[in-house]
């Protein structure tokens, strides 16, 4: 196996996810350096367009790229992402599936016409509307979501009519982008994180939200343990992914009386927790995944 450069696009090495990164390639015999994407400009209109970072070119300096982006630097890194593409050096998720799972609209708009199951879910900008909104979905207590939140930041649970007109109303005049869906009270506060890689689904764990949340997110204090999945699980984890471009992905579910429904996918999933739940190496799974698709991009 020849040796590869690999760029991780992160904004810091300490974050975990990127120090597992760098140190499974290495230990593959990789060479691996982190790039802060915020610091990329790209160059474009001119001969030698690129990525311009601490001085220098480096839109041909890598013969792939794994990205890491938050959320409120998603619009510049699929860009930068973008131009490295463009430069033929392959990614682990493409640029364009970078910024459709960031809004969750715009990927619950795309699984619903690909057929995988979803909670109830619209979303408007009439507040004159909020009434027939919450009919629609059976009543309160209805789940309020920002479009591009993250980490269980920007999901809210209203319980009753009046709250939910109430929130429903602020988010309207902040300009914010929401969607409201149903509550899926079954669930009792737990949800499935399931990292797909490729084309297979390499971790999977369940997640338990703090005692009177019902936001099942590590990041908002919950536990996670590693959870066995049923096929059908498996296989909307593995055809959300494809459908969004992702080599890598987070994708989060729900089981249902009805069935398992997806809630959203993670395009830059973190690592910490479902390695430390699973006791799975997901990081040496991603520098696998992205060994085989460098080299065929190479021949």
């Amino acid at each position: 196996m020849k040796s590869l450069d690999i760029g991780i696009l992160s904004v810091s090495l300490s974050v975990y996810s990127t120090q597992r990164l760098v140190e499974e390639a290495r230990k593959r015999g990789h060479y691996a350096e982190q790039v802060d994407h915020s610091r990329c400009s790209v160059l474009l209109g001119w001969e030698g367009a690129g990525i311009l970072y601490e001085g220098e070119d480096i839109s041909r300096s890598f013969d792939l790229v794994i990205p890491r982006i938050g959320a409120k630097l998603t619009r510049h890194g699929a860009a930068v992402v973008k131009q490295f593409e463009n430069h033929g050096v392959f990614s682990t998720a493409r640029s364009l599936g970078i910024a459709r799972a960031r809004n969750k609209a715009r990927t619950l708009q795309i699984m619903a016409r690909k057929g995988i199951p979803i909670p109830k879910t619209l979303f408007s900008i009439d507040p004159e509307t909020i009434a027939d909104q919450l009919e629609l979905l059976g009543g309160p207590p209805v789940v309020v979501k920002l479009q591009e939140g993250t980490q269980g930041l920007g999901v809210i649970l209203a319980e009753s009519q009046a709250s939910a007109r109430s929130l429903i109303d602020t988010f309207y005049k902040m300009d914010a982008g929401i969607l409201v869906q149903e509550f899926i009270r079954e669930a009792a506060g737990e949800d499935i994180r399931i990292l797909v890689v490729g084309n297979r689904v390499v971790a999977a764990m369940k997640r338990q939200g703090v005692e009177g949340d019902f936001r099942a997110n590590v990041h908002r204090g919950g536990t996670a343990q590693a959870v066995s999945l049923s096929p059908k699980e498996e296989a909307i984890a593995l055809e959300a992914a494809r459908h969004l471009s992702l080599g890598v992905a987070g994708v989060d579910l729900i089981r249902s009386q009805t069935g398992p429904k997806l809630l959203e996918v993670n395009a830059s999933p973190g690592l910490q927790g479902i390695e430390a739940a699973t006791g799975v190496n997901v990081a040496e799974a991603i520098i696998k995944y992205a060994e085989e698709h460098a080299h065929r991009k190479r021949k």
